[in-house]
């Protein structure tokens, strides 16, 4: 079968297609070409309207050239960080915008705009207005605040002060004002304004160090490198004397590579590749030293404004059902104003009455509704936060706390997440012999036996055995590549302030020996490492760009010269590194990197593979470390090919691993190293829990196959007794088809798939997958990439339609943090770039149990019977309201006028009805004890049409009692039939409250007590509605308790049924 041709391969030139488009000569295609053209004029007119007022013009990025020490009179973007949503000019039309987009708020505004209409007018405007205003009123103000914070914050930022080097000396300039080609001097601590490259450094070597926890996520140093030329220069000033330029590509998302190049003319020549080592990225901080850097990219073209993508807006599932009903009552009020008009008949202006109705029907809406449910989420927010078992637990997104009550799938990061992310060296393989910890100090008396100064006397000495000595020179050759192939960087801090080191008498090793040494890396595995190595005597004593200092267990300084450097990416899984010893004058290759990779460079060897996969099994990350020695001839020419790789503008990144890899065969294998990530603390108990509550978890990992799985067994996030189907590495769709069907023939069996080939399923078979991989108990997914990982949540959201939690620590995890209905960060050794981005932010793994279990099931149950005791308060006076018009002969006229409707869902009720969020259905003891109650929360029992409906008849039910009854038992005068259902209604309400909780809290009295106290005072308040004499009657008390015990008795005495033959399941357990 021929494989599709894509749209945009069509066979027509650009100008044929202009010939065919011409080809038409009808004249109605002409007018309707015209037509678009000039719908095209306007849409364009009003969308650059809308641009120049909410500041969001596209951007155009294009390479270019800075010239040192001069002004750039190109134009670029300002450096100015700007976070907030709203301007003068647009906050009051966008805050409604935003709000009237809801059907809600939309209904309501008409409903009040109609009141300014003479002939539809009903009761007074306030009784619209009122309540419509109060809700706008609280919105606004809330977004003027958050929106102020917002612009506090940024001006914060644009306001800091740093020093700029001018040909007139050094100035003080805000962070706002910083052009692209200033030069900047950027202190200790301080945070980069723009991205830089680094020009020079106080250090004499050019280097620097920079913590880019707030980009990146990681919470290790990274070295910087100044341009050697200008660094050479003997001042600062010297800068302005030069004829020099950078020259940047365009700006890119990519924070892990740049391609630029200096150019020098004058005084001297000279050209120099520029690479990620010679950048500062903006919002970055200056580690160490002193820097000055000359800025390439300011404001939005920096790498960290360009990665700050802006997280959708999370509605939860609960609003998205509540607005379903809603549309519902709606339909409801259209329905029941057009049985009262044609009961009442047609004639007339029909169409007024018919308006009126709607208008009097209206607050089957309740427009409270959407207030009581913010307060309730704030009020969720404030339990959670000052939950003393989960301390530090941060709420950013205050909106979707009943998602966490709905839970079905959990996506978690491994390293940092299930894992501490701390490393120790485990274990170390050479081939014939492996040392773990038991054996350690058999490698450290190894190694000082080869560094003895001791020399070997005696016959029997000499003709030792060739295989002891063979163990002792390969362990020698693996610590010593471990300690040397590395990034890592030691820095010193004097233990005792007030001892004088005699520097002079001293040698650096003593020296620092009376200091603490911090070992800074990209990678705990690296610290680990080298850790471990000084553990048994080889100890790194310093490191700068170009030299590294050892200490060998003799006492006796090892130094080597850095010749080149090869850093570790995703892409490659190694690095390497070419030194030359200066005592002998040897050059060698050492690289270390995934068995995946390494097994292909090293030479022939049985026993690699078979120890790469029992470390695995262990839960051990593995790393090959290998040498080459190379000829003085044979580094030569490498030099000079990789030196004009680097030079190159074009495909830069290819043209030097084609160079490296003529070096990348034929190494020699020294050794083969084993890491532990220790899991986190509880791990195994919560992810129990949560199994047990019904939630599907699966791992999104980077880290290799055997490791995940491994992880994935000893967390107990795969039982033991669980079977696991490794899926196996497909490339196209045959094959994927082809291991999907294997796939299918296990039952309950765990999924491990990797990157590669789920790329593959996806692209091919989309929903099949998703349909086995959800039905799978356990899914782990290795050598995952960010994008996958979000890219996973938005499938089974949309296959599954179930509610989905994603938590990791990383910045790698951010996107798939985003993507989730409720993102999880934690606080880790990574960084705070997954907690920042998240919607609730944990300092432990531990503590999403009793964030789910019970934070989250009681938001969903106490919104869930808020909102349903909230409509049926508007159900039961649409109820009355109906029956009073249909017996004063289908009249448009309010039962209740002006302030009684409004205090009725204010004053009278507000405060009992609220108290709902302060109910329970089971203590947080019995929800952690029995995480099986759970499950039932996810198939949304607590709020649907079923209970809905059960509200609906309760409502018409308690509304048809009190108005009869109140209709039989009155006198002659109309305002005895407002005072006893008035009165019937509010201690109605009030008892329900009562008859809907499910557990007494004080706070719930408390509010009854003060509403009815308030109401009572009313009474005698407002005379134009009660009449005063009557309520003071014994008759009013009477009729008033006999029509309330109608309403409420019955519907107790079902609860009290419905409670002994069909309890939940909770009451059980309770």
């Amino acid at each position: 079968m021929p494989e599709e041709i894509p749209l945009q391969n069509s066979s027509l030139s650009g100008d044929e297609e202009e010939y065919l488009l011409q080809y038409t000569t009808d004249h109605s295609t002409e007018m309707d070409r015209v037509r678009r053209n000039r719908q095209n004029i306007f849409g364009r007119f009003f969308r650059q309207l809308w641009r120049y007022f909410t500041c969001q013009w596209e951007t155009k990025y294009r390479d270019r050239s800075v010239a040192v020490g001069a002004e750039t009179k190109e134009s670029f973007p300002r450096n100015r960080i700007k976070n907030q949503k709203y301007n003068i000019i647009t906050f009051v039309p966008l805050v409604l915008f935003l709000q009237f987009k809801f059907f809600l708020n939309l209904y309501f505004l008409l409903m009040a705009c109609s009141q300014f209409i003479p002939g539809i007018r009903i009761g007074y405007p306030y009784t619209y207005w009122g309540p419509l205003s109060f809700v706008l009123l609280v919105t606004m103000i809330r977004e003027a605040i958050d929106d102020y914070r917002r612009w506090k914050r940024d001006s914060e930022i644009n306001s800091m002060k740093y020093v700029k080097l001018t040909k007139l000396g050094r100035v003080t300039v805000k962070s706002m004002k910083i052009k692209v080609g200033d030069l900047i001097v950027v202190e200790k601590d301080q945070r980069l304004p723009a991205d830089m490259v680094l020009i020079r450094t106080s250090e004499k070597t050019g280097s620097c160090f920079i913590r880019t926890d707030q980009l990146d996520g990681e919470t290790d140093w990274k070295l910087r490198l100044a341009v050697t030329s200008t660094q050479a220069l003997n001042s600062d000033e010297e800068l302005f004397d030069i004829a020099a330029q950078v020259y940047a590509e365009k700006p890119q998302r990519d924070i892990h590579s740049f391609i630029g190049t200096y150019s020098q003319t004058s005084p001297t020549v000279s050209r120099e590749s520029l690479a990620i080592d010679n950048t500062l990225w903006c919002n970055t901080v200056l580690a160490s030293g002193t820097a000055i850097g000359l800025v390439i990219y300011t404001g939005k073209e920096t790498r960290s404004a360009m990665n700050n993508s802006e997280p959708r807006s999370k509605v939860g599932l609960l609003d998205l059902e509540v607005n379903q009903l809603t549309k519902v009552l709606f339909g409801a009020v259209i329905s029941l104003a057009s049985l009262m008009l044609c009961l009442k008949g047609f004639d007339g202006p029909w169409y007024k009455y018919m308006f009126r109705f709607v208008l009097l029907f209206s607050y089957l809406i309740p427009i409270s509704l959407r207030v009581n449910l913010d307060m309730g989420k704030a009020y969720y927010t404030w339990c959670i936060q000052r939950d003393k078992r989960i301390p530090d637990t941060v709420v950013r997104s205050t909106t979707i706390a009943e998602e966490l009550g709905r839970i079905s799938y959990l996506l978690s990061d491994k390293t940092g997440t299930l894992t501490q992310n701390v490393m120790h060296f485990r274990k170390l393989h050479l081939g014939t012999v492996s040392y773990s910890n038991e054996t350690f100090d058999e490698v450290a008396s190894l190694l000082a036996q080869y560094h003895s100064q001791t020399p070997v006397s005696g016959h029997s000495q000499a003709l030792a055995s060739k295989m002891r000595r063979n163990v002792i020179t390969r362990v020698e050759d693996a610590v010593k590549a471990i300690a040397l192939c590395h990034n890592v960087t030691p820095v010193y801090e004097d233990t005792e302030d007030d001892v004088i080191i005699d520097l002079v008498s001293e040698t650096e090793v003593n020296q620092h020996e009376r200091q603490n040494v911090t070992y800074q890396a990209s990678s705990p595995d690296e610290v680990a490492l080298v850790s471990w190595t000084e553990s048994v005597g080889m100890r790194l004593i310093s490191r700068d760009l170009t030299s590294i200092e050892l200490c060998n267990p003799g006492g006796r300084r090892e130094r080597y010269t850095i010749l080149q450097v090869f850093p570790f990416t995703s892409e490659t899984k190694r690095m390497g590194i070419i030194l030359r010893d200066e005592a002998t004058g040897d050059i060698a290759l050492y690289m270390k990197g995934a068995d995946t990779v390494m097994s292909k460079l090293v030479e022939f060897n049985d026993w690699l593979e078979e120890e790469c996969g029992n470390m695995a099994r262990e839960g051990l990350r593995t790393l090959v470390v290998a040498k080459r020695n190379l000829t003085p001839e044979e580094y030569t020419d490498f030099e000079a090919r990789y030196t004009a790789a680097k030079m190159a503008v074009v495909d830069r990144a290819a043209k030097q691993s084609n160079v490296i890899a003529t070096l990348e065969h034929n190494l020699e294998l020294l050794c083969l190293t084993g890491v532990e990530d220790k899991l986190q603390d509880n791990v195994r108990s919560t992810l129990e829990l949560l199994k047990n509550a019904g939630i599907k978890i699966w791992m999104l990992t980077g880290d290799k196959l055997e490791t995940a799985t491994c992880i994935a067994k000893s967390s107990r996030l795969i039982s033991r007794t669980q079977n696991i189907h490794v899926f196996a590495d497909v490339n196209n769709r045959a094959e994927a088809h082809e291991e999907l069907n294997n796939f299918r023939r296990k039952q309950d069996c765990a999924l491990v798939i990797k990157g590669e080939s789920l790329e593959v399923c996806l692209s091919n078979y989309e929903f099949e997958f998703l349909e086995l991989a959800s039905a799978s108990p356990c899914v782990v997914c290795c050598r995952c990439s960010p994008t996958q990982k979000a890219l996973i949540v938005e499938l089974i959201k949309k296959y599954t339609g179930k509610r989905t939690a994603a938590i990791g620590d990383g910045g790698n995890d951010v996107s798939m943090i985003q993507a989730a209905d409720a993102g999880i960060g934690i606080v880790g050794k990574e960084g705070r770039q997954a907690a920042l981005a998240s919607d609730f932010a944990l300092t432990q793994f531990s503590h999403i149990g009793r964030l789910l279990l019970v934070h989250g099931r009681r938001s969903y149950k106490r919104s869930a019977a808020l909102s349903q005791f909230v409509i049926h308060r508007g159900l039961i006076i649409s109820t009355m309201q109906a029956i009073f018009s249909a017996i004063f002969y289908f009249a448009s006229i309010a039962l209740y006028q002006g302030f009684l409707m409004v205090g009725f869902s204010t004053v009278y009720t507000m405060l009992p009805v609220f108290s709902l969020v302060l109910d329970r259905d089971v203590t947080s003891s019995v929800a952690m004890t029995y995480p099986e109650i759970y499950r039932d929360l996810s198939k949304g029992r607590s709020l649907s049409f079923k209970t809905f409906f059960i509200w609906v008849l309760i409502s018409i039910y308690q509304g048809g009692i009190i108005m009869y009854g109140a209709l039989i038992l009155f006198e002659d005068e109309l305002i005895h039939i407002v005072a006893i259902s008035f009165t019937a209604l509010i201690i109605t309400e009030l008892i329900m409250v009562s008859l809907t909780a499910k557990t007494f809290h004080p706070l719930m009295l408390g509010a009854e007590l003060i509403s009815f106290l308030l109401y009572v005072a009313t009474l005698y308040i407002f005379k134009e509605y009660f009449d005063i004499n009557f309520i003071q009657s014994s008759a009013f008390l009477w009729k008033v308790t006999v029509i309330t015990l109608l309403s409420c008795v019955p519907l107790y005495v079902l609860k009290f049924l419905h409670s002994k033959f069909a309890p939940p399941s909770y009451t059980k357990l309770a």
